[in-house]
C-alpha cells in the first residue's frame, strides 16, 4: 500500500486556471472521493495523479516519491474509466491478461491472477465472453478486474457508475465498497454524486470552481460544512438557508428570521463562533432536522428544539418518507418527515427545529461561523 500527497498544485489551460492551489493527502489504504459539480476540476485532478495531464506547478507524491515527471506506466496506478474502455474483440480473460502480457508476465502467473480476481469479483462464468455479451454491471466488474490484476499502489476511479441505471448503481456501489475492504488499496474516486461520496469514502474532497472547499470525513462535512456551497451540495434534499439576524438573549444569543413574526430561535451557547447583536447571518437547517411538533417530543429526543410554523405548498411522497416544500417566515423551506405525519398541501403546521444541528454562515463570505 502507499500514500498520496498533493502539494500546492495548480493547473492552467492557457489563461484559464482550472485547479487552484490544491492540497490534500490520503493515507495508505484510504478511500478518498473527489466530489463536486461538472467543471469543478475533479477529473482534471485525477488525470494529473494518473500522469495523463501535467501540472502547472506543485507536486504529486506517491509513496514519498515526487512523480510529476514520471510516465503513467511508471506510477504503478490502475484506472477504471466511466466508459469501461474494454477491447471489444477480446474475451473477458484476454482483456484482463492483456496488460500482463505487455509486461511479459508468464502464463502460469497470469492464469493464477485472473482466477483470483475473477473469484473476488464473481465473474468466473464470464471469462470467455466478449464485452458486447455483457450487461453494464458486468462490464464494470471486468473493468475493475483488469485494474485489480495489476495489484497497483493506487486505484483511480473516474465516475465509474454514471452510465448505470439507478438500481445497478446502488448494487455496484456496495460491490466497490466490499472490494476496497478486501483489497485495502489506496483509492481515489471521482464522482458528481454526493451520495456515492458519502457512502464510499473515508474522506471527501469537495471541489468547486477549481478550489478545494473542504477535505474531511463524511460525518464532519455533513454536520459541520465549511461554507454555504458545501452545505448545499452535500445532502439530499439540500440544506435550507434562511436570512436571519442575531439577537441578544438572557445568557446568550438567538436568531430572528427575516420576514418572520419576531420569534426568537435560541442558539446553543458555544456552538458557533463569535456573534454580535444585530449581526446578519445565513441560518442553515437540514430537512431532516425538522419534525412535527408534539408535546414532550423534544424532551423524549433530548433535543434543543424550537417551534416554527410551516406553510406546506407541495408534497413529494417517496414511500419511506415524504418531502414537503413550503415556506417559513416567507422563505422557501424543504422538510422531510414520516408519511403518516405529513400535512396536506395548503396546511400551516408547527414543526420543531433541532437547534443543536443547525449551521450559521456569514452572508457575505459564505463561510461557517
Amino acid at each position: 500500500m502507499s500514500s498520496l500527497q498533493i502539494k500546492n498544485l495548480r493547473k492552467s489551460f492557457g489563461s484559464v486556471e482550472v485547479l487552484k492551489d490544491i492540497n490534500l493527502e490520503a493515507d495508505s489504504g484510504e478511500f478518498v472521493a473527489l466530489v463536486g459539480p461538472s467543471g469543478c476540476g475533479k477529473s482534471t485532478l485525477l488525470s494529473i495523479i494518473a500522469g495523463l495531464e501535467s501540472v502547472s506547478s506543485g507536486e504529486v507524491i506517491i509513496e514519498d516519491k515526487v512523480v510529476n515527471n514520471e510516465a503513467p506506466k511508471d506510477r504503478d496506478i490502475a484506472m477504471v474509466f466511466q466508459s469501461y474502455a474494454l477491447y471489444p474483440t477480446m474475451t473477458v480473460r484476454q482483456n484482463m491478461t492483456f496488460g500482463m502480457e505487455c509486461r511479459n508476465i508468464d502464463k502460469a502467473t497470469q492464469d493464477k491472477t485472473v482466477e483470483r480476481v475473477a473469484n473476488l469479483l464473481q465473474i468466473e462464468p464470464l471469462l470467455q465472453r466478449k464485452p458486447g455479451q455483457l450487461s453494464g454491471g458486468q462490464r464494470q466488474r471486468v473493468a475493475m478486474g483488469r485494474a485489480l490484476v495489476r495489484d497497483p499502489k493506487l486505484f483511480l476511479f473516474d465516475e465509474p457508475l454514471s452510465n448505470l441505471d439507478a438500481k445497478l448503481r446502488v448494487e455496484m456501489r456496495s460491490e466497490i465498497k466490499k472490494l476496497h475492504q478486501r483489497v485495502g488499496r489506496t483509492t481515489v474516486y471521482v464522482t458528481h454524486d454526493q451520495i456515492e461520496a458519502m457512502t464510499l469514502a473515508t474522506r471527501i474532497a469537495v471541489m468547486h470552481q477549481g478550489v478545494l472547499q473542504q477535505y474531511d470525513t463524511p460525518k464532519a462535512i455533513y454536520e459541520t460544512p465549511a461554507n454555504v456551497f458545501v452545505a448545499g451540495f452535500m445532502g439530499s434534499p439540500n440544506m435550507n438557508f434562511f436570512a436571519a439576524k442575531v439577537v441578544s438573549t438572557d445568557g446568550g444569543f438567538g436568531l430572528v428570521l427575516d420576514g418572520g413574526d419576531g420569534t426568537v430561535l435560541p442558539l446553543i451557547n458555544g456552538a458557533h463562533g463569535a456573534l454580535s447583536d444585530g449581526q446578519a447571518v445565513t441560518f442553515g437547517a437540514r430537512p431532516e432536522h425538522f419534525s412535527p411538533a408534539s408535546e414532550g417530543r423534544a424532551d423524549r429526543k433530548g433535543r434543543a428544539s424550537v417551534i416554527v410554523p410551516v406553510t406546506v405548498e407541495m408534497d413529494e411522497p417517496t414511500g419511506s418518507e415524504t418531502i414537503l416544500m413550503g415556506e417559513i417566515a416567507g422563505q422557501s423551506a424543504i422538510i422531510v418527515c414520516e408519511p403518516d405525519e405529513a400535512p396536506a398541501p395548503g396546511v400551516t403546521m408547527d414543526f420543531e427545529v433541532d437547534m443543536s444541528k443547525v449551521s450559521l454562515f456569514d452572508p457575505v463570505s459564505e463561510k461557517r461561523l
